[in-house]
Formats: structure tokens, C-alpha cells, sequence
């Protein structure tokens, strides 16, 4: 039996590195390479054969994970996806999936449940972590929960500082702050500033 090729997309190297060195002599499984972005991730799969598994993080710096899962999915249907992060926000297991994602487990994993994912998923079933599956049954403690940098971000967006004017109040990266921008939209279901706002306003995690 061919040996299932493993490529992780994400921009940790300690994640890269630390998934690599787990799977690195597990019998079966060979390790294809890595992408820290998804335009390299892109620019690797038009240059090489497909893997066959993709661990693909759901937060990159200049794409969302959510949408490059389903744009992998559609150029490469033969790779499995699974979805790799720090959340087991049901928002984003759910679009993952919906995505065309083949699993979702988080980045605590040990090597024991990475590689019954890559095995299950293979074979064209769908793999969900604990937490993740917790989330999807809609588990009443599956509440909306922010790091201190999110609800940082969140109160000055709802005092109507741009992105720019964040990044200089809290000494961060435009870019930084614009990823969590999208995260606070896909964490709370949002298309918008304006619902995003409103809703955390309705769930009481920001007063004005």
C-alpha cells in the first residue's frame, strides 16, 4: 500500500515543526512539505503532485483558511483537507466542512489523534476532535469566547476606529489587526462591522 502524503499549510513554523516531527517516521505516512501562506500554498500545488491529505490552518495572514479550503477543494478534489486551529467555534467547524473540509481537529492534538484523522479521512470518511464535534451539537457551552487581544479589537471597532488606528493604539500590525477583524466576523456569524457590532452588543460581551 502507497504511503498517504501529508502537507500542512501554516504560518507557525513551531506548529510545522512540531506536526512534522510526529508524523516525520510514522509508517505509512510521508511528509510532502509545507506552506506558510496561502499564495505559496497555491503556487506549490500548481508546481507539484497533489498530496493527499492537507493540514490546512484556518487563520493564514493573507487568506482566510475557510476560503482557501474551498478553493483547494475545487482545483485538487482528489486531496483530503483537515482543518487545523486554536478555535472549536461551531462558526468555524461548520464553514470548514461546508467548505469541503474532511475534518477539523485542533492544534493541542497528540500524535495519536493526528494520525487516526489522516487514516479515517482517507478513507473518505469525515474526522471531528472532541471539541469539535461538541460544538457542532450545538453544545449550550458552546459559548462565543474572545482572547483579551479579540475584545480589545472589538471595543475599539465599536467606538469606530479604523483598522489603522487600532494597529497604532495597541502597537500591532495593520495586518494583524485585519485578521482578527475577520475572525471576529466569522466567530460571530457576521458579513459586516455594523452586525458584528450589534450582536456582540445583544450577547453583552461589549457595552457602549
Amino acid at each position: 500500500m502507497a504511503s498517504i502524503s501529508v502537507f500542512i499549510i501554516d504560518d507557525h513554523y513551531m506548529v510545522i515543526e512540531g506536526i512534522r516531527s510526529l508524523l516525520l517516521n510514522e509508517p505509512g505516512i510521508e511528509w510532502q512539505g509545507h506552506a506558510t501562506t496561502a499564495a505559496s500554498a497555491l503556487a506549490y500545488l500548481k508546481q507539484n503532485t497533489p498530496p493527499d491529505i492537507i493540514l490546512m490552518d484556518i487563520n493564514l495572514p493573507d487568506k482566510s483558511g475557510i476560503d482557501l479550503c474551498k478553493e483547494v477543494k475545487q482545483a485538487y478534489p482528489a486531496s483530503f483537507i483537515i482543518g487545523l486551529s486554536t478555535f472549536n467555534q461551531q462558526s468555524f467547524v461548520q464553514k470548514m466542512l461546508d467548505n469541503g473540509a474532511s475534518g477539523y481537529i485542533l492544534k493541542n492534538a497528540d500524535k495519536e489523534e493526528i494520525v487516526d484523522a489522516i487514516q479515517l479521512v482517507i478513507k473518505g470518511k469525515t474526522y471531528l476532535s472532541h471539541e469539535a464535534a461538541q460544538s457542532l451539537k450545538g453544545n449550550p457551552d458552546n459559548q462565543i469566547i474572545l482572547t483579551r487581544r479579540e475584545k480589545e479589537i472589538l471595543e475599539l471597532i465599536a467606538e469606530g476606529l479604523t483598522n489603522n488606528e487600532i494597529a497604532q493604539q495597541l502597537f500591532i500590525s495593520i495586518s494583524t489587526v485585519d485578521t482578527h477583524r475577520k475572525n471576529l466576523l466569522t466567530k460571530f456569524d457576521t458579513k459586516n462591522t455594523a452586525s458584528l457590532v450589534k450582536k456582540a452588543i445583544q450577547l453583552q460581551l461589549i457595552s457602549l
